[in-house]
């Protein structure tokens, strides 16, 4: 059975959350958060593969918000939405949130869809390539070992 893909949408507005829901629940396994906060609590607490959050959210902005994930986890990719033109939004969301892609709201479930898929692809090779590094940090130890043993006899 192939495992779904992890998406965790924040927003504050929960008519967004549940359209969210609705839209992908079948596609994807899906988590929702009202606020940065509990965004952060599901990352910690869940294996999450896409953020995808809202920009203007009280108490935490979305760039706050992925800046706080990265360090908490900095394996997600990340989207930011926004139903605003805030370019210096966008500015930050790139430098500090580091951010995969930007969307405007109202959202299209087919411009999501893609960019969601996209950002797995990202996460999938990302994933890969820390696998493969880890692979050939063991064989080099392993050849270290057998250079020592060989000098030494």
């Amino acid at each position: 059975m192939e495992t779904k893909i992890s998406v965790l949408y924040v927003d504050d507005e929960e008519n967004n959350l549940i359209s969210f829901r609705a839209t992908f629940r079948l596609k994807y396994k899906i988590y929702t958060a009202l606020n940065g906060t509990d965004a952060i609590q599901t990352v910690k607490n869940n294996p999450i593969d896409i953020i995808i959050t809202d920009q203007r959210m009280p108490q935490m902005t979305g760039v706050e918000f992925l800046e706080e994930i990265i360090k908490v986890d900095p394996d997600p990719v990340r989207i930011l939405l926004t139903g605003y033109a805030d370019m210096g939004a966008v500015v930050d969301a790139v430098n500090k949130g580091k951010i995969f892609h930007y969307l405007s709201k109202p959202w299209s479930e087919e411009e999501l869809d893609e960019t969601i898929q996209r950002a797995y692809d990202i996460y999938s090779e990302r994933k890969k390539i820390k696998e493969s590094f880890s692979q050939l940090e063991v064989t080099n130890e392993q050849l270290e070992f057998l250079l020592r043993q060989k000098l030494l006899s």
